[in-house]
């Protein structure tokens, strides 16, 4: 007690320190310059979190701050709860189901507090802050702008003003104008304000009158939403705002022009009467600079109404809280219980923060690769159905036991446990004891697979308070798993025999809805089931043969593998379930199952809350609690066999080989963390700037082709020799050297020394850009050793690289000088699937190419004039110029190449090229195994190995 008591005291200190923050009457950009530099990167980090969690969250922190602005100013009063004292604004009406996003406020608060070592960054300065972050994260650079900062936090909020001051969905333009206006805001900022809409949703009672009652509307438009919201009932049923509503781009108001604003008040805005409100409509619809800069200018204007500044209002501890509350606290004990059950509290006073930092490891962990949310969720189920929920699951075998992980229905088929590993790591860390168990960890990291890959309708509060068991049992696996072919009498039995009943079995199947199932699991079913739609048993038939591919992999619910939703329930109605086990749950006989199976097909609100509860009983299956079991320190390990191994490691010497050859496990035991750094590192920088994956790509393609794999790209010039930057093709082309400097600088803090070559990350980086904008099918293992080059050659580049006007025939003459043939050739043009050009490099073609849709070629010449805009970009890909996928080869087959060297693959002539062509263009699988096999090809070329070349601690330098 007298400890809890000593931290409150401490927390009621730090609250006074705050009133020695200099004190400024006016807002500024640099407010926190020098009491917290590292406040803003905190608040960005936190913000980019959560909108890779849930990309809808952005446009809820940008509403947020709207609605804490026009309410008596931007203080902060609408995150405020209710008190004895007043009524928040969280319940008025304009706020009830429409604001959210506090947790993520209340996060980014706990982490900035920290940061600062007390609290003195202002609750309506997070939520400015977070609203420009939101947009500049969803919209580009373009989109970012310096926030004006100083406002303190109100001690009060009005839920009458806020009913009173927010304009509704049904307002009138005069309406509108006349809010605006009240506010000190023109016309200008209602229309640029406005497309904030280019983000976000509404629900239906907002937009329910417009689609039945309005002219001002598309008929086409008002007809499709009408099925989202009936004229009654589904109140709370979405609509978004604009076709694109994770993005913040200009669609918004295009859709303004074609009479599909959602909200009455959107549409308000453009009624095509030519008045100024038109023409700023139209301005921002084709002109996203200009909607950029007004968007920003009245964001700023915006944020500066009626802040509390000076010595106004105050710095809250906790921003849904007045600050005084502090003080009342000190009368509070807090006592940790001592639980023999579980309870979703239980680490809330021995580690508050244990839940939080393992969502964020988690998230991070599917954001690296989507499958891992399936492979953590069923870790949780394996290990629940051996012997309960105990986490034995997760040890390695001992002299004494053969753990589960060999039993058969485990053998490559459960996976993550690395991620387990660096749960436990930090949570042990933060909690500065091993406090939080590797079942919870299992029960948790299940719930969080579950809610990012499903949204928040799949969130629950997990039972906690399991313990770990000390030992483990292949048998028990064996035989209590049950596997892909059982009945559906005999997968009911089994559920049967660990307290589980009918609907638990059809609710928890639907975890099927994410992962993969390998061909050993489906063969039968997809070779000798008649339960199953022929067309689809034969589209899996290429992707598992009668014999031999066991270990190829096929999708659960192909609709959509990596996204928790009822599409699994659907492919059943179809006789689409990938096993037989699956399918067992839906026969077309109006069973108890089958009723079931088609409830959950068309009520995701039904699917979530069955599912939901089904895992809270499954994770409550014989649990260890109390004084049973131990707490691991090492989730593969018995807690008590963890001295005998450390004794054992130090007997153990680890010598560092010499290779003269490539291998893709070089770096395994001088630097394991290499590679895992070197692709968080490209993560974020792909994150800031998509166009980032292409750069790094296209860094690593011009590197290899002038004298080998080998970083010369990377040289600054120096006296001695004339770099690559400059040459020709490489000249406003090649960019990233940025990011290649900061993996650069991670790694080798990170290894403690310069031990990865420049090379060598130039190639990991491509591997990492290429499957993260193209997803796991297009990951493959990059072959490592390469040295760095000690000089570099502009005149080599100029004379290897092909250029984009190279007919085919002097393509593929390139191409084989280098080794490579018609296929690399092919395959690797394909990188064109991402990333930008220049005008110079398409003029020609688009003005003298005759192998070109006309369409296509005039659309590009606004972009690119006959004189001048050299430098004027267009996407090489121009259906998704961000994403590895196949339509670059479907732009072909339409002559909708950008470069002259693009067409010529394709001349509707017959050729092998023609062949590839059209092979790429309709299958994914074939494009990206000939893809990666002709990355590793390129990647091989003359590399610098052994004792050639150096390793440069400077990338841009010689050593």
């Amino acid at each position: 007690m007298a400890s809890n008591i000593q931290s409150l005291l401490v927390l009621v200190l730090a609250t006074l320190a705050t009133f020695m923050i200099p004190s400024n009457a006016q807002l500024s950009p640099d407010f926190y310059k020098k009491v917290c530099p590292q406040a803003l990167p905190v608040i960005r980090s936190v913000v980019h979190r959560a909108i890779i969690r849930e990309g809808r969250i952005g446009a809820s922190l940008l509403r947020l701050h709207f609605h804490d602005c026009f309410v008596n100013g931007c203080d902060g009063s609408v995150l405020l709860d209710d008190t004895r004292n007043f009524t928040g604004e969280k319940t008025a009406l304009p706020n009830l189901n429409s604001i959210r996003g506090f947790d993520v406020v209340d996060e980014i608060k706990a982490a900035v507090d920290k940061a600062c070592k007390r609290p003195v960054v202002s609750c309506a300065d997070i939520l400015a802050t977070a609203a420009r972050d939101s947009v500049a994260i969803l919209g580009g650079p373009q989109l970012w702008y310096p926030v004006l900062l100083g406002r303190r936090d109100a001690r009060t909020a009005s839920r009458d003003a806020a009913n009173t001051n927010l304009p509704p969905p049904f307002f009138s333009f005069s309406q509108l104008l006349s809010n605006f206006n009240s506010h000190g805001l023109d016309l200008r900022d209602l229309v640029a304000l406005s497309g904030g809409h280019t983000i976000g949703f509404a629900r239906c009672t907002t937009f329910r009158d417009r689609i039945y009652n309005d002219t001002n509307v598309n008929p086409t438009f008002a007809a499709s939403l009408r099925k989202q919201c009936p004229r009654v009932g589904g109140d709370n049923n979405l609509a978004t705002l604009d076709p694109t509503p994770a993005s913040v781009d200009t669609s918004y108001y295009r859709e303004l022009l074609c009479k599909k604003g959602l909200l009455h008040s959107d549409q308000e805005l453009y009624k095509g009467d030519g008045g100024e409100s038109d023409r700023l409509v139209e301005l921002y619809s084709r002109n996203p600079f200009a909607f950029a800069k007004d968007f920003k200018a009245s964001l700023i204007k915006m944020g500066n109404m009626k802040p509390l500044t000076g010595n106004k209002g105050e710095i809250r501890g906790n921003c849904r809280k007045l600050q005084y509350f502090l003080v009342l606290a000190l009368a509070t004990l807090v006592t940790i219980p001592s639980h023999a059950q579980l309870t979703p509290d239980f680490y809330d006073n021995v580690c508050p923060q244990a839940l939080p930092i393992i969502k964020s490891v988690v998230q991070r962990a599917i954001f690296r690769e989507r499958r891992m949310g399936a492979s953590l969720l069923r870790l949780h189920f394996h290990d629940c159905f051996v012997n309960g929920c105990d986490g034995s699951v997760l040890l390695d075998d001992t002299p004494n036991i053969n753990g589960e992980k060999t039993a058969l229905p485990n053998m490559g088929s459960i996976r993550g446990l690395e991620v387990v590993d660096e749960i436990k790591a930090a949570v042990d860390k933060a909690c500065k004891r091993p406090v939080v168990s590797c079942a919870d960890i299992l029960a948790i990291a299940a719930r969080d697979s579950v809610s990012i890959l499903g949204g928040p309708l799949y969130w629950y509060k997990v039972l906690l308070g399991r313990r770990d068991a000390t030992t483990a049992s292949k048998d028990a696996a064996n035989s209590n798993l049950p596997p892909p072919f059982f009945r559906f009498s005999q997968l009911l039995s089994n559920f049967q025999s660990h307290g589980l009943d009918l609907k638990d079995l059809v609710a928890l199947s639907g975890a099927h809805t994410i992962g993969f199932a390998q061909c050993s699991t489906f063969r039968n079913r997809i070779y000798n089931d008649t339960n199953i739609d022929p067309n689809f048993a034969s589209s899996l038939q290429g992707t598992c043969p009668r014999s031999g591919g066991d270990s190829n992999l096929a999708a659960l619910d192909r609709v959509s593998p990596s996204r928790v939703d009822p599409s699994y329930y659907t492919a059943l109605l179809n006789k689409k379930g990938l096993l037989h086990s699956d399918q067992e749950l839906f026969k077309g006989d109006g069973s108890a199952s089958d009723t079931l199976v088609k409830l959950y097909s068309k009520n995701p609100f039904a699917c979530a809350r069955d599912f939901k509860a089904s895992m809270i009983k499954m994770g409550s299956m014989k649990p260890l609690t109390g004084n049973v079991g131990e707490i691991r320190i090492n989730c593969r390990t018995m807690a008590f066999h963890l001295q005998y191994f450390i004794v054992f490691a130090m007997a153990t010497l680890v010598t560092i080989p010499s290779h003269a050859h490539l291998t893709h496990d070089f770096y395994d035991k001088v630097c394991p963390q290499a590679l895992p750094i070197i692709k968080s590192v490209v993560q974020r920088a792909i994150f800031r700037e998509r166009r980032m994956g292409a750069s790094l790509l296209r860094l690593h393609f011009h590197d290899c082709f002038v004298n080998g794999c080998d970083g010369s790209v990377l040289f600054d010039d120096t006296p001695n020799f004339t770099g690559e930057k400059t040459a020709l093709p490489n000249m406003g082309s090649i960019r990233g050297f940025e990011v290649v400097d900061e993996i650069k600088a991670a790694v080798d803090k990170a290894c403690k020394r310069p031990v990865v070559s420049c090379a060598d990350i130039l190639a990991i980086a491509a591997r990492d850009s290429v499957s993260i904008l193209g997803g796991p099918l297009y990951w493959y293992k990059v072959l490592l050793g390469r040295r760095d080059a000690r000089t570099a050659s502009k005149d080599v580049v100029n004379s290897n690289l092909p250029p984009p006007f190279f007919s085919f025939s002097q393509l593929l003459s390139n191409f084989q000088s280098h080794g490579l043939d018609l296929k690399d050739l092919v395959a690797l043009s394909g990188a064109h699937t991402i990333g930008f050009a220049e005008c110079s490099s398409f003029r020609n073609r688009i003005y003298n190419d005759t192998n070109i849709d006309p369409n296509f070629a005039s659309a590009l010449r606004g972009t690119c004039p006959r004189t001048g805009g050299d430098n004027n970009l267009a996407a090489l890909d121009h259906v998704t110029p961000i994403r590895v996928d196949t339509s670059y080869y479907t732009a072909l087959l339409s002559k909708k190449g950008l470069l002259h060297s693009d067409q010529e693959l394709f001349k509707g002539d017959g050729s092998e090229s023609d062949t590839l062509v059209k092979l790429y263009s309709m299958n994914p699988f074939a494009f990206a195994r000939d893809f990666k096999a002709s990355m590793i090809k390129m990647g091989n070329m003359k590399p610098l190995i052994g004792n050639a070349g150096e390793i440069r601690v400077n990338c841009r330098r010689v050593n």
